[in-house]
């Protein structure tokens, strides 16, 4: 277990190697680029605003341009796509790629235009659409719609709501003689008509149609329904031929995807570059880079810039109080788990890095909860083939995390065996169901299911073990920090205080009835374990509230810093969720061969026999892997972590290759 020994860099260089400088720090991604200069007369920061803004926008295009092309042109992906990682090219194809970067932008671009067209015209087609159907009651008309009379005559045309009938409406009408009514069609909704009266009954006829719900169509066009219709007809037509002209010029576009996901990529390291040019100190001739990098890639850097370019380069440690960021490196046992401990919080200043001793506990602790050696078989084998098949090609994060469940599924295997659990008891039940007689595989130590206070005396008792080795690392960091107080009130005290109450329970007889255990602790050991807890106690009591001057607070503090004990209790009572999730796994796994075995009968019963072992013992590795992952995390975090760990700490975080399609290897000639 480890953390990273840092220090500050600092390059001097000629502004015109500063494009070769930045690529070759970029692509080897080990310094973490910051400023810690001021600006002065002599030294300014660059304004990259507009570059920057340039290349968000062809960032947001390529990836606008994508989902297009994968919308229309989906691209065939395999289930195991995820373990290929990104194509890995050199970097004569990033030099090389400005001799067609304007083609692919001007691509980019026309496919989000055709995109753009595409949904217009969609649009447009809606919109004529829909009035077309207002116009559909209107076609036995073979005025327009906005004709309003002659001279001598006023027209009205319009709806009524509901059905009417002629006779009805002559009759609302009655008195406005003499005026001609025409009915164009006719619905549950509303009644289309048309009226001609004369000019000088006009007010009258309006009046009387107001008064029963008279309106005028939305549609107010100068010619009639059906020579309208053909207008609207051949412009959804025409939109039609543009949506289809754009898709086809669009699916032409799928064999440059790989073009435009390295436009992106390309234009994504761009973007980062100008992030760090524009937070550099520069002149006109030289510019100034500050960070950090690891002291072990130190000698290698050095030599490689020095070799390509005129520069000046200075290395000196951190200051005590600077804040340092914070790189681990552990073995392939425990490194797939430097994940876990970054998302709790990385290491603090103060703290060590516990991946390693966290990986101990937490492959044994994830087998413990799933137990069963058929599923951890399965994970195990699983795991390693994609690691070896795809050793290549796998990503760093994705590499990690068929290593974590690699482990964490031979310790499943490991903890199987022990309880005798193969898919539950599968092996007895099809052997009992096929070949008439019972074949029992017995567990190396013991079965759960059948002695659950043993295996809760278990779970507890390496609870125990877990929560004294997180105060052991505490006590080994107050050693280290010499903080001999903190070492002997807040850890050693707490070390007598539990391991003399533990002797103390074990011995009284409700614990040895409820755990079935006779321990025969002599008396003598008992009395000496009552002083120590005494003992502990009271010095609890009187340390642990030292901060304080007033000795009414003090007490209170340490009275209460004595009842956290409870808190130790219930941390070792939470290990009791390994018996839980254990048997949980066996008893569901017994349940699906059982009912398995109740349909395996007559010569057609193997086939739901499978199906239902295939398809329950999936769905209970599934939930109970997802289980066991999420409690053995807690336990971590909670029971382990919160006895000596405070994190706190930055994680490093280099000027890299930050690309989601392509990775660049850096060529050692490359100059």
């Amino acid at each position: 277990m480890a953390v990273l020994q840092m220090q500050r860099i600092c390059i001097c260089a000629l502004k015109k190697d500063r494009k070769k400088i930045l690529e070759l720090l970029q692509r080897r991604g080990i310094v973490e680029i910051n400023d810690i200069l001021p600006e002065d007369s002599v030294f300014h920061k660059a304004d990259v605003s507009t570059a920057e803004n340039l290349l968000t926008k062809n960032i947001n295009t390529a990836k606008e341009a994508l989902e297009i092309l994968n919308n229309y042109v989906p691209e065939k992906k395999s289930v195991l796509n995820a373990l290929y990682g990104r194509k890995e090219v050199n970097s004569d194809s990033y030099d090389n790629f400005n001799t067609k970067y304007s083609d692919i932008v001007h691509m980019a671009n026309r496919i989000v235009s055709l995109a753009k067209a595409i949904a217009e015209n969609k649009a447009e087609i809606l919109r004529l659409q829909a009035q077309v159907e207002v116009l559909s009651p209107w076609m036995g008309l073979d005025i327009p719609l906005n004709f309003t009379g002659t001279q001598t005559t006023s027209s009205f045309i319009g709806t009524l709501p509901d059905m009417w009938t002629l006779e009805m409406i002559y009759e609302k009408l009655a008195g406005q003689a003499p005026l001609n009514v025409e009915i164009i069609s006719t619905s549950r909704e509303q009644t289309c008509i048309f009226i001609l009266c004369l000019k000088v009954k006009a007010e009258a006829v309006s009046e009387a149609l107001r008064s029963i719900g008279f309106s005028y169509p939305g549609s107010q066009i100068n010619k009639a329904a059906k020579e309208y219709l053909k207008d609207l007809n051949n412009q959804i037509s025409q939109s039609e031929v543009i949506i289809n002209q754009s898709q086809e010029e669009i699916k032409k576009y799928k064999d440059s995807r790989n073009d435009i996901c390295f436009l992106q990529d390309y234009e994504t390291m761009r973007l980062e570059k100008y992030g760090v040019i524009g937070s550099l100190l520069q002149t006109n001739k030289v510019f100034v880079l500050n960070g950090f990098i690891p002291t072990d890639q130190v000698n290698d850097i050095s030599s490689l810039l020095n070799q390509r370019f005129e520069l000046a380069i200075d290395y000196t440690d951190p200051d005590e109080e600077e804040e340092v960021p914070v790189l681990l490196h552990n073995n392939g046992f425990s490194s797939p788990l430097e994940g876990t401990v970054q998302a709790f919080s990385p290491p603090g200043k103060d703290d060590v890095d516990p991946t390693f001793i966290m990986s101990l506990f937490y492959y044994m602790l994830f087998g413990l909860m799933l137990s069963d050696a058929g599923y951890g078989a399965i994970m195990a084998i699983g795991c390693a083939v994609g690691l070896v098949k795809f050793k290549e090609t796998l990503e760093e994060s994705m590499s990690k995390t068929l290593r974590m469940y690699l482990f964490c599924g031979i310790s499943t295997v490991f903890w199987g065996i022990m309880f005798g659990s193969y898919f539950g008891d599968l092996v007895d039940v099809v052997s009992e169901s096929f070949f008439g007689y019972k074949v029992v595989i017995p567990p190396l130590w013991f079965i759960p299911v059948n002695e659950p206070m043993r295996m809760l005396v278990f779970s507890m008792l390496l609870g125990i073990i877990h929560i004294f080795t997180g105060l052991l690392i505490k006590l080994y960091l107050c050693i280290k920090k010499k903080d001999y107080k903190s070492m002997v009130y807040d850890v050693i005290f707490w070390l007598m205080l539990l391991l003399s109450s533990i002797i103390i329970l074990l011995s009284t007889k409700m614990i040895s009835d409820i755990f079935g255990i006779q321990l025969g602790i002599p008396e003598i050991m008992i009395k000496i374990c009552s002083i120590i807890a005494i003992m502990s106690s009271v010095g609890i009591i009187l340390t642990n509230g030292r901060e304080s001057r007033n000795p009414f607070k003090r007490f209170l503090k340490g009275a209460y810093a004595l009842y956290g004990i409870s808190g130790y209790l219930s941390d070792v009572l939470s290990y009791s969720r390994l018996l839980a999730l254990g048997l949980a796994t066996g008893v569901i796994g017994n349940v699906i061969n059982k009912m398995a075995g109740m349909a395996a009968g007559g010569a057609i019963g193997i086939i739901p026999f499978v199906l239902i072992i295939v398809i329950g013992h999936t769905l209970n590795l599934g939930i109970n892997a997802l289980g066991a992952y999420v409690h053995t995390n807690r336990l971590q975090y909670v029971e382990f972590f919160g006895k000596f760990y405070e994190g706190g700490g930055r994680m490093f975080n280099p000027f890299s290759v930050k690309t989601k399609y392509y990775k660049f290897k850096e060529k050692k000639n490359n100059g």
